[in-house]
């Protein structure tokens, strides 16, 4: 961890995630009720560091319906960063099972899941990602479900490279020749050691996914309002932005952040988890 902080790009990275991370847990404590509605014709639309009539200071200003930009933002927080991260550990998670199954059976069933991996990395993941949120009733549960279930695919081809290298070393040799059980030969002495590329992959993967449902809920696909999502904020502010430009500006720029933060910080983590990129160093 010490030596991960040296990098410019993870310390940014962390900083602003942590920051975000904070806004999102501490919402109820730093802003109003997000859907709160006073005297709309008195509130609305008024610029940041604003007080309204009734003595309450909006930093970031209020929306169309005299809303406080701010609460939106940091409630906002919640289902934005939640969705993302709760997607990549699903893609993770059925990745690992997928990618380490065909690659420490290499049989008829690493053959099929193989195969599925391919068709299913074949498909155009906007697309699909289209077509499953409008099937359904949009919600937070149903864009965690479709940004999971159409992004395993690179994790899995990641996981099975790693176990099929791994499966000729000599200590799973040796495991092998003790007698030793094959599920637990994977889960003790592969796996552990091919998940290198997996946390690389998934801390670039919350930027990705971050920014998905953020897509998904600007085109009324994701998060419903009332409830506030980075991307259905940005939605509501497109209408006003030469009047109101704060409205959208608020949770665009929040999205940029965070986003270029987990970007930065897998970068980071992938230079620094990257076995030559150490002997390098150490030279």
């Amino acid at each position: 961890m010490t030596s991960l902080l040296r990098d410019a790009r993870a310390r940014f990275g962390l900083a602003v995630l942590a920051l975000a991370l904070l806004v999102a847990v501490f919402a109820p404590l730093l802003a109003v009720d997000p859907v709160l509605q006073r005297d709309i014709v008195a509130t609305r639309f008024l610029p940041p560091f604003s007080t309204d009539v009734h003595g309450t200071f909006h930093p970031l200003g209020t929306d169309r319906f005299g809303r406080d930009v701010w609460a939106r933002l940091a409630f906002g927080a919640r289902v934005s960063l939640g969705v993302g991260l709760l997607a990549v550990l699903l893609s993770v998670a059925i990745g690992t099972v997928v990618g380490a199954a065909a690659g420490f059976w290499r049989g008829g069933i690493g053959v099929v899941l193989l195969g599925l991996t391919d068709f299913v990395l074949a498909l155009p993941r906007v697309v699909l990602l289209l077509l499953l949120a409008s099937l359904w009733q949009p919600s937070a549960a149903l864009v965690i479900a479709v940004l999971g279930v159409t992004g395993w695919m690179t994790i899995a081809r990641l996981v099975h490279g790693e176990v099929r290298a791994l499966s000729e070393r000599p200590f799973v040799e040796s495991a092998v020749a003790l007698g030793v059980k094959g599920p637990r030969v994977l889960m003790r002495h592969i796996l552990p050691n091919a998940l290198t590329p997996v946390i690389v992959a998934a801390a670039l993967g919350v930027g990705n996914a971050i920014m998905l449902e953020a897509g998904l809920s600007f085109l009324g696909l994701g998060v419903q309002p009332p409830t506030p999502s980075w991307g259905n904020l940005i939605a509501s502010g497109r209408d006003t932005l030469v009047n109101a430009p704060w409205v959208a500006t608020a949770p665009g720029v929040a999205l940029v952040l965070v986003v270029v933060a987990a970007t930065l910080l897998g970068d980071a983590v992938r230079d620094r988890l990257d076995p030559a990129q150490r002997r390098g160093e150490m030279a």
